[in-house]
């Protein structure tokens, strides 16, 4: 799950329960707390809102999505300092791609890949070292010998895995993107463990300024089911992230239909993301979401 500093494996958190029960047992309470606190932390994650950070007629404030990629990471790495934040996952020496999603009714927009690229910039790395890249990543040299990953896209209904987010993204990481169909695309968490990327993503960015939440077949689009809901999710984990993005699609859904009406098919490759393949946290209760900004009609 990107960098591995950045996370406690589950034997890490196996064998800090065990040294915190033993702490215990020979009496050092501290010893026992501490290690508790550690193997309990939730996975933290992002969620923030602007009313202005798109417009009545669909225009992104490119400004304003700077605004918002800052403010999500100084409160997901608690600092203030911007590029402090960023110089915890980016170094200078990097290769850096930025893997985005170009479908056409509802790319990652330029403006969130601007907002990403300006401050790996700042961190150090020259630009000649940065790429973004969807569909041709296989053939893009950046991405052939980059360092680190950070994965940007935007969550939509998808009629093979119920929906395309942020694990979905790298499907175009395999010369054989079919070949992760089968069941409503249930083995897709595997495409991270692909040379090309494994253990490379250092951020992701579930992008939600206009999602769509209800899809009738392939590659289909129709505005009457996207709404302005102006937000950027913010996180190392993409299961969690993922996984946060279906619940707000889930609330959305009965609120337009007026009733429960899960998305089809099944997007269950988010649970098996965590469950099966351990890339991350698909649990609500073990996902610590903070929300900053815009709260109207919030839904989560």
């Amino acid at each position: 799950m990107g960098d591995s500093k950045m996370a406690l494996t589950r034997r890490d958190f196996i064998k800090g329960a065990s040294c915190a029960a033993l702490g215990a047992a020979v009496g050092l309470p501290v010893m026992a707390e501490e290690l508790a606190e550690t193997v309990e932390k939730k996975t933290r994650i992002v969620l923030i809102r602007h009313r202005d950070a798109v417009d009545p007629k669909g225009g992104v404030n490119g400004e304003i999505i700077q605004q918002m990629m800052d403010e999500a990471m100084t409160v997901l790495f608690d600092n203030q300092d911007v590029l402090a934040c960023w110089k915890k996952i980016i170094d200078s020496s990097d290769i850096v791609g930025i893997k985005t999603n170009v479908w056409g009714p509802l790319s990652t927009t330029p403006q969130v890949e601007q907002a990403i690229k300006s401050r790996v910039m700042d961190v150090g790395v020259s630009e000649r070292n940065i790429g973004i890249d969807d569909r041709g990543v296989l053939e893009n040299p950046i991405f052939k010998k980059s360092t680190a990953l950070i994965n940007a896209r935007p969550m939509r209904s998808h009629a093979w895995s119920g929906v395309g987010s942020l694990i979905k993204n790298y499907i175009m990481f395999s010369p054989k993107p079919p070949d992760y169909h089968d069941d409503s695309c249930a083995s897709l968490a595997k495409t991270w463990d692909l040379p090309i990327c494994k253990g490379k993503t250092r951020l992701n960015v579930l992008v939600l300024l206009t999602p769509q939440f209800h899809g009738t077949g392939p590659h289909h689009f129709d505005p009457a089911y996207t709404w302005s809901y102006k937000g950027l999710l913010v996180g190392i984990d993409p299961v969690a992230l993922d996984s946060t993005g279906l619940r707000l699609f889930q609330a959305k859904r009965k609120l337009f239909f007026g009733e429960n009406r899960p998305v089809k098919p099944t997007a269950h490759h988010i649970a098996f993301a965590d469950t099966r393949y351990g890339l991350g946290t698909s649990d609500p209760n073990k996902i610590e979401l903070i929300k900053v900004g815009w709260k109207d009609d919030i839904l989560i």
